[in-house]
């Protein structure tokens, strides 16, 4: 009979412990549930949603009737472009003397082709379409820092505010910790950026978000602290996607930030042997059906992956249609001195790319495009 009890005592509790067990997943549950969504930041997409851009110089984006040979000439408008500029007068790349916002006004080329913003900005093809502007100032991060430059700040300004309602991205120091070849003073650079962001709203800049944009590979979570410039002056985190896309730790730290992510330079690059010694890539050029396809499977698809994982925070791609051999800038680069990454050189390529970026998913150009993007 006390054997009975025992059994009916046990039995009982062990319905208890389920019930609290029960109880307390119910509440965890409820609880995530109820959690707040974290409020979107400038000019961000819903979750599950992404800008989808074309860069970076003119004959890579196309569209123009001396450029026509680009993305726009073969795929439908993307959400926007990429085009770059500086903030380092004096300086010279591959035969020109930098005059500082090189590439904003007028044609120059540093050893990368092309650019000119305000030639696309003219141009009908480029309407409804934001502009993502990658700015760069190696070696004039004390400068900046300290107002020397601030006459250039302030004419980026000017130009900023002549857009309009356009949206921007601007992309400060862009590969911050890419060094040697962007070699930025930590310290000086933090305070530089601080400096462009404080001027610029100063001057009444509404219309762009500020991008802070590691290489992928270089930080951890503990140096990307080191780097960061505070909540206040970062409106998205990037990174850029090439060959050793495995290693990078951006997203998370955006997620702990509460930042959605831009991947602002993405080109097909695949790792040789030899990479993390040497920086050598394979030769990729897409207009080659075998070394295509080894593209889509080693990069592309992982392109993809990255984004739909993270459908919370990954939220603007930008893909770069470019034919990196041909320009002075990467005949020795180890990474792109031989890359092709030209799109509409593949026909398969094409085919599976338009297909995945017609998916309602990926933002492209439309004519309400900048009212979706400033909700208030």
């Amino acid at each position: 009979m006390k054997s009975k009890y025992i059994i009916i005592s046990l039995a009982l509790l062990v319905l208890s412990c389920a019930d609290a067990e029960k109880k307390s997943n119910t509440l965890e549950i409820t609880e995530q549930a109820v959690q707040p969504k974290r409020p979107l930041a400038k000019f961000e997409p819903e979750d599950g949603e992404v800008l989808l851009f074309a860069g970076q110089e003119l004959e890579a984006v196309g569209g123009l009737s001396d450029y026509n040979d680009g993305y726009l000439d073969y795929f439908e408008r993307p959400a926007g472009w990429t085009t770059y500029t500086n903030i380092n007068p004096g300086e010279t790349s591959f035969g020109r003397t930098q005059e500082g916002l090189d590439g904003i006004y007028e044609t120059n080329d540093w050893g990368d082709n092309d650019y000119n913003a305000t030639l696309q900005l003219n141009d009908p093809d480029f309407e409804n379409m934001i502009l993502a502007i990658g700015l760069q100032f190696v070696n004039h991060e004390e400068k900046v820092a300290n107002g020397t430059h601030d006459a250039y700040i302030d004419k980026l300004a000017n130009f900023l505010l002549s857009l309009g309602k356009r949206p921007v991205f601007l992309r400060i120091a862009y590969e911050f910790d890419g060094d040697p070849w962007n070699h930025y003073d930590r310290k000086l650079t933090i305070k530089a950026y601080q400096r462009i962001v404080d001027k610029l709203r100063e001057k009444g800049v509404t219309n762009t978000a500020y991008v802070w944009q590691s290489t992928g590979f270089v930080s951890n979570q503990e140096q990307l602290e080191a780097w960061y410039p505070g909540d206040a002056y970062v409106d998205w985190c990037s990174f850029s996607f090439f060959n050793r896309w495995k290693e990078q730790e951006m997203i998370e730290f955006a997620r702990k930030k509460g930042k959605p992510v831009f991947i602002a330079e993405a080109a097909p690059t695949i790792s040789d042997f030899n990479t993390k010694f040497t920086g050598q890539t394979k030769e990729t050029k897409l207009g080659n059906p075998e070394q295509a396809e080894e593209a889509w499977q080693k990069w592309f698809l992982p392109l993809f992956k990255t984004i739909d994982d993270n459908p919370d925070v990954v939220k603007a791609v930008s893909y770069i249609n470019c034919y990196w051999e041909s320009h002075p800038m990467w005949k020795d680069n180890p990474t792109f001195q031989y890359v092709d990454s030209r799109l509409q050189l593949s026909d398969t390529l094409s085919k599976r790319w338009k297909k995945i970026t017609s998916q309602p998913k990926y933002i492209k150009s439309s004519e309400n495009l900048y009212d979706v993007l400033y909700r208030d």
